[in-house]
């Protein structure tokens, strides 16, 4: 957005008055809707202070399954958190102009996901109190905290990107923010003023703020890549059956692309029918993300494939009962259902150029796509945590 003189009337640039506009008016369906969620937050709330009062057994986690939908979901929102950071990052190094109208909205989900992301974690302790047990510090006798667990491996992580992103999203905001603050004239307006900086739009000013974006641009890039494996690492250096694979790294960072490109697809669609800007995301953009689904698609496909064909050519039995299980067993509904999902649909669809045109139609793939996502971040955890190497010890788990 430009950031013009403050001024009201026809001199404002359509561009400014389309883009403010739900700031300046609320209609009530927008207080409906907070009322909703407020509903969901408390019911939340409350079933988390039954865990914290009961233990976190109520959540049927048990001997040999101690990873459930609460690390799957983690898992799930640190790799749509990645949306923003492909799609601004990645796409602003390569120049892609077209970015530009889908940007702030990929950059917003990223800081949303990782908050969503950091509370699985909380939700997955069972001492919860004790988080601070998740902080690394100085640790010569090497009793506690362990630097081998996972859980502060992620710790570690999720606070990394998340203060790298949060600058990211921050610093293309500041010349929003003046613009906000000179066409806002209530209670916001102080914030507004403190979080401007001072910007004025001078051509300095416009200097070190593309200086400051071509310095975090590829470090945010390099961030996302090994955030996401080192979530790929808490299975991969594990010798659990299924886990033990090098490809797992490379595996988690494109399907945290592949969830993630479709999550704003599906935030692109929401916000031009709720806010009516069709003007500034056109068909066009659709068929852009359209494109980068389908390549994200082969790529993880191929990944896949490729994990499934190294166990089976393998052999080994403790991994193969994990397979089986995969392929015709228990879990063979929902592992065929996530391949439709994920690969089969968005492949049949997304190849046909004026498919790609149709943002319902490509919205809902994004849909299908986080669907079949979610399911196979379950499926990774559960399967072989259920079919563990002693067979005595197979047991199956059932979310709370």
């Amino acid at each position: 957005m430009t950031n013009p003189a403050p001024a009201d009337g026809p001199q404002i640039p359509k561009i400014n008055r389309d883009l403010l506009e739900p700031l300046l008016s609320t209609h009530w369906s927008y207080f409906l809707l907070v009322g909703a969620l407020a509903g969901l937050v408390a019911a939340g709330a409350g079933a988390w202070s039954y865990q914290f009062r009961t233990g976190i057994g109520q959540t049927n986690l048990h001997p040999p399954v101690f990873w459930g939908v609460y690390i799957a979901s983690f898992i799930f929102w640190v790799g749509a958190s990645h949306s923003g950071t492909f799609i601004s990052g990645v796409l602003r190094l390569t120049k892609a102009e077209w970015r530009r109208p889908v940007t702030r909205i990929a950059e917003l989900m990223t800081f949303i996901s990782l908050i969503i992301a950091t509370l699985f974690v909380f939700y997955h302790l069972g001492r919860v109190w004790r988080w601070y047990y998740l902080i690394p510090y100085p640790n010569q006798r090497e009793i506690w905290p362990n630097f081998r667990s996972p859980l502060m491996w992620d710790a570690m992580a999720v606070f990394t990107y998340a203060t790298a992103s949060t600058i990211y999203l921050y610093l293309p905001l500041i010349p929003d923010f003046a613009l906000m603050r000179d066409r806002i004239e209530d209670w916001r307006k102080p914030l507004y003023r403190v979080l401007s900086l001072g910007w004025q739009g001078t051509q300095h000013q416009w200097q070190v703020l593309e200086t400051a974006m071509r310095i975090i641009t590829p470090l945010i890039v390099m961030v996302m890549v090994s955030v996401h494996s080192i979530v790929g690492w808490d299975f991969g250096v594990s010798l659990v059956p299924a886990w033990h694979s090098t490809i797992f790294a490379p595996y988690f960072v494109v399907g945290a692309v592949h969830s993630g490109v479709g999550l704003v697809v599906i935030g692109m669609y929401i916000l031009r029918k709720v806010y009516h800007l069709e003007d500034y995301i056109g068909q066009e953009h659709f068929d852009k993300m359209g494109k980068l689904l389908l390549l994200t698609t082969l790529g993880l496909a191929y990944l896949y494939f490729a994990e499934l064909l190294t166990i089976w050519y393998g052999n080994i039995p403790d991994h193969m009962w994990v397979v089986d299980s995969l392929l015709s067993g228990p879990f063979a509904v929902p592992f065929w259902f996530m391949v439709a999902c994920v690969y089969v649909i968005p492949l049949l669809a997304l190849t046909l150029p004026a498919f790609r045109r149709r943002p319902l139609g490509v919205m809902v793939i994004g849909v299908l796509i986080n669907i079949g996502m979610y399911i196979e971040r379950v499926l990774l955890i559960v399967p072989p945590l259920s079919y563990p190497r002693l067979p005595f010890n197979w047991d199956t788990y059932v979310p709370s």
